[in-house]
Order: structure tokens, then C-alpha cells, then sequence
């Protein structure tokens, strides 16, 4: 049915919970903000960072652009590793080279650190091309990531892609550049989430997004 299929990175490939919430407590502190509970903290996985340091706390333009170099001088040296692979990614990936998809990520995270990642755990191999935010914020919202993704790789015939991913960033992005998406219960968003987004499929684990390929 899809030819391409573009993945999100955190929440979808991997469960970066520890790295991330990590990273954010640091930045926080640095601006006297204790967090103690981390499970609060989960909402950050996902949406382009400057954005959820202003929208949950209040942090001006200016102050999210300073939290946001503080999370990655944590995030760079320790957080990106805090991380691990959810369970059936790589035979999901193993299998849809088999059928002879196009493999691509597209995620908010930047770009770089997408790569190393990717690289560390060993998955970059089944990927044709990586595609993230960049660190100057000239590219950070998830359609216009999607978009370079697709451009990138000259994609034309939309209605052979399909976007995976786990929030309605993911599924929002899909729909602004007129892909299907398939929203995943594995990750950090919820059914209600991604389908008041609009999600094409829901699937509740890797294996699943097989039989909507």
C-alpha cells in the first residue's frame, strides 16, 4: 500500500524518557525550577522544545532559546544515550526491508543528535535518510521537517507515504503535507490524541504497523 514509510525518532523508535526528562530537569534548574516528579516532565517528548518551555512554563521567547542550550549541554554529553530501542522496532524495520519500503526518519529533534543516535543503536543501516530540526530553529516544526524529508528524497506520489508516529505533532505534520499517518500506542501520546488529530491507522505495537503497510 505505502512504498515510503517516515518515522518519528523519540516515542516511536526508541523510548528516550530517561535522556529527555533528564535534560529537561537540568535546563529547569539552571532557572531555580526543581522537579522531582519526572512522569510530568513526559509532555516535552514530542513537540519542538522552545515551544514546550513556553507553553509549560511560561518561559519568554528569549528564555526558552537559553533553556534550550541548557538541555542540550546535558542532552549532548549523557541524555542522548538515556535512551533504549522498544521492543520489536528492529524486526519491524528488519521486515519492511524485506518488502522492498523505503525506509526514512523525520523528527523534531535536531538533526545531529538524531544521526549519533540512531547510529549508536545501531539502526541507521535500515534508513535511506535521516531528516530533524535544525539547531539555529530555522527548521523545528514537524511539517516543515516532513516537507525537507520529502524533498530530500524526491517524493512525489504522496499518496505512497505514510508518517509513523506516537503524537499529533506526528499526525499534524502528515496532514499539512497530505500524507496518511499511522498513530502509535506505544509511545507518549494516547488513542484520544492521535485520533482527535486525525490519525489514518492506530497501531498499539511495531508489529502492527505491518498490516497497515
Amino acid at each position: 500500500m505505502y512504498k515510503y514509510i517516515l518515522f518519528d525518532l523519540d516515542g516511536t523508535l526508541t523510548n528516550p524518557g530517561v535522556g529527555i526528562t533528564n535534560s529537561v530537569m537540568y535546563a529547569l534548574r539552571k532557572f531555580n525550577i526543581d522537579v522531582t516528579d519526572r512522569t510530568s516532565l513526559y509532555k516535552f517528548i514530542g513537540p519542538p522544545l522552545r515551544e514546550s518551555f513556553e507553553t509549560f512554563y511560561g518561559f519568554s521567547s528569549e528564555e526558552s532559546e537559553l533553556a534550550v542550550k541548557y538541555y542540550r549541554e546535558y542532552y549532548s554529553e549523557r541524555g542522548l544515550y538515556e535512551n533504549e530501542v522498544y521492543d520489536g522496532i528492529e524486526n519491524l524495520l528488519i521486515e519492511l526491508k524485506k518488502q522492498g519500503k523505503i525506509l526514512i526518519v523525520a523528527t523534531s529533534k535536531p538533526e545531529a543528535f538524531a544521526v549519533r543516535i540512531l547510529e549508536y543503536f545501531k539502526l541507521h543501516e535500515y534508513f535511506e535518510f535521516i531528516a530533524g530540526a535544525t539547531m539555529d530553529n530555522t527548521r523545528n516544526e514537524k511539517a516543515d521537517i516532513i516537507k525537507y524529508a520529502l524533498q530530500s528524497c524526491h517524493i512525489v506520489g504522496k499518496s505512497s507515504v505514510v508518517m509513523v508516529g506516537d503524537r499529533k505533532h506526528d499526525v499534524l505534520g502528515a496532514k499539512e503535507n497530505g500524507l496518511d499517518s499511522i498513530g502509535v500506542l506505544f509511545g507518549y501520546g494516547n488513542y484520544v490524541e492521535l485520533k482527535s488529530a486525525g490519525a489514518t491507522f492506530i497501531a498499539k505495537k511495531p508489529g502492527d504497523v505491518l498490516g497497515y503497510v
